[in-house]
């Protein structure tokens, strides 16, 4: 059928210049120039491409999981004392505060590199007084001695870090931290080593993992994808060193690991597997620090550890040694002479003394109401010997000497107190009166008494008759 005509009419449009034309004011010369500069710009980073890759490194964008951790590291690097620095910058101390913190021109990329080629992290460093440079891969700082890197630095500020062959546990972050009296920056840049067997792979293709289908469509987001399906191996950002533990006490070593997807963690102990048991504990912290737990340490616990972090893009480990030091024999002390309660008159030297048995020796503590004795001064030292003699000295004693003493003495087996007493007398002073006639008892002590003409009677029955003053008798046996 053919359209329907009804009232509709076909007007001509105007026509239009034609696209084809040339206008007049362009000549071929300018296009064909136009063209080759096309060329060589497309030449030039065609070039520049295959230089990266020749290198075998290339540019690539961090995921925000490890932006969080790349951040987390220059926090935690900025705030930590680290070792001096390898290059020959010295700063004043006595400066007077004018200058500018340190400033990067240029920052460190994040690179990907085949197992075995060449890679450099470079950057640019502004600064006044010039900064110090530190380098450092995942918070450990590399030193300028190092045989597997090598440091340089420009005299235009440019810093950089080579290594001739990536090995994949090179894999991880690198942080330069440029710092003078002004303040310290950071910055950092990732190197993910590919192993050389993975060439050509693509990272969907990875064994053991199968992508989930998605729901949106394949041609938007790609680059987002990729990053979100990208795997990093695990890194220890924390790990113990050697340890040496006495017999029965608690061991506790402490790890922190990055990765994504989160690693698992797996503990041997001389190439053995450990079980989680009552002695043997495996802990995670909110923090992400992992820990082993044990408790209570044995000769057979003794040997070297290794701790395991795995997941779907590799593997990760670290060893160490743990040492059980022998149970030395303890015995808890013991006191086999107390303090005794002590009577002195004010002025006069008195000693406080008493004997510990322990193994070994303990720590001696003297104590007098609430108040510690930590010291020797002029009236009173504290005393001990090897065979556990202990003895306070007061010389002269004086009347805020009174109060309750105790004797603490303590070990790893136990601690034990004992207390006694100290009184400080004022000296009584006798009345001039005639001294009591002292009478020595016969066969009886009647006849004692009426011996001198004394009268039983009134001695008994004071009612009886009042004794004349000077008449008192002290006797031996009363």
């Amino acid at each position: 059928m053919g359209l329907p005509r009804g009232n509709s009419t076909v007007r001509a449009l105007p026509r239009k210049p034609s696209l084809n034309r040339t206008p007049r004011a362009t000549s071929d010369s300018d296009i064909q120039g136009s063209k080759d500069a096309v060329i060589q710009d497309l030449e030039r980073k065609l070039r520049f491409k295959e230089e990266r890759l020749s290198n075998g490194q290339q540019e690539y964008k961090v995921s925000s999981f490890e932006q969080r951790l790349i951040s987390e590291i220059e926090f935690r690097l900025e705030r930590s004392p680290v070792e001096e620095s390898d290059d020959d910058v010295q700063h004043d101390e006595d400066a007077d505060g004018t200058g500018a913190p340190p400033s990067y021109a240029h920052k460190l990329k994040h690179l990907k590199v085949f197992e075995g080629m060449p890679v450099t992290f470079t950057c640019k460093v502004h600064g006044d007084p010039k900064p110090k440079i530190y380098w450092f891969k995942d918070g450990k700082q590399i030193s300028k001695r190092s045989e597997h890197y090598r440091i340089s630095r420009e005299a235009d500020g440019t810093c950089s870090l080579h290594t001739a062959a990536a090995l994949l546990d090179d894999d991880g972050n690198y942080t330069i931290m440029a710092a003078n009296p002004q303040g310290k920056m950071s910055c950092t840049g990732r190197m993910m080593v590919q192993a050389v067997n993975q060439r050509g792979r693509s990272q969907r293709s990875t064994p053991g993992h199968s992508r989930r289908p998605r729901s949106r469509s394949r041609d938007s987001g790609d680059e987002n994808e990729n990053i979100q399906e990208r795997h990093f191996r695990p890194h220890f950002l924390q790990a113990p060193g050697d340890l040496i533990v006495q017999e029965g006490r608690l061991c506790r070593m402490d790890c922190k690991v990055s990765g994504l997807p989160t690693p698992d963690l797996l503990w041997q102990l001389n190439g053995q597997t450990i079980r989680p048991d009552s002695a043997h504990k495996m802990l995670v912290r909110e923090n992400g620090v992992h820990s082993l737990v044990v408790e209570p340490v044995s000769s057979r616990d003794a040997g070297i550890y290794t701790c395991i972090a795995s997941n779907r893009a590799g593997q990760n480990s670290f060893n160490l040694e743990l040492i059980v030091a022998a149970k030395e024999m303890h015995k808890a002390p013991s006191f086999v002479e107390k303090l005794q309660n002590t009577s002195v008159a004010e002025g006069y030297p008195v000693r406080l003394e008493c004997r510990v048995t322990a193994v070994p020796f303990p720590q001696i503590f003297w104590k007098r109401e609430n108040e510690s004795l930590t010291h020797n001064t002029e009236r009173v030292s504290m005393h001990q010997d090897n065979c556990g003699y202990l003895c306070m000295i007061i010389q002269p004693a004086m009347k805020e000497d009174a109060g309750w003493y105790t004797v603490s003495a303590k070990n790893e087996a136990g601690i034990v107190s004992t207390t006694a007493r100290l009184d400080v007398n004022t000296p009584w002073q006798q009345p001039n009166q005639p001294k009591p006639r002292k009478v020595r008892p016969s066969t009886s002590r009647y006849a004692a008494l009426t011996e001198r003409g004394l009268d039983v009677k009134a001695a008994f029955f004071p009612d009886a008759g009042q004794l004349a003053p000077g008449a008192l008798v002290e006797s031996d046996d009363l």
